[in-house]
């Protein structure tokens, strides 16, 4: 393993420019987006659920569930104008 490695660390270390699998960029950003919409659905799993409960038991509770239920979603914009920016 270690054999492997080496001669890609120094190759880095002193600058010069190694062969690397590359991943497209399309791919990469559709990775990116991805994984960060698949965070906030874990995310909102919970929060959802702990908001329905708080409605439940008291209907002032609504505006501070719906907003933290909307929260992690933030978070996939974020992805989106990222990509698109860069």
């Amino acid at each position: 393993m270690i054999e492997t490695i080496a001669p890609v660390v120094n190759a880095v270390l002193q600058g010069e420019t190694v062969a690397a699998p590359a991943i497209p960029p399309s791919a990469a950003a559709a990775l990116a987006v991805g994984l960060a919409a698949l965070g906030s659905g874990y995310a909102e799993r919970g929060i959802g659920a702990a908001a329905v409960g708080a409605v439940a038991e008291d209907d002032s509770m609504f505006g501070r569930g719906l907003i933290l239920t909307v929260l992690p979603e933030t978070l996939v914009i974020l992805a989106l104008v990222v990509v698109f920016v860069v």
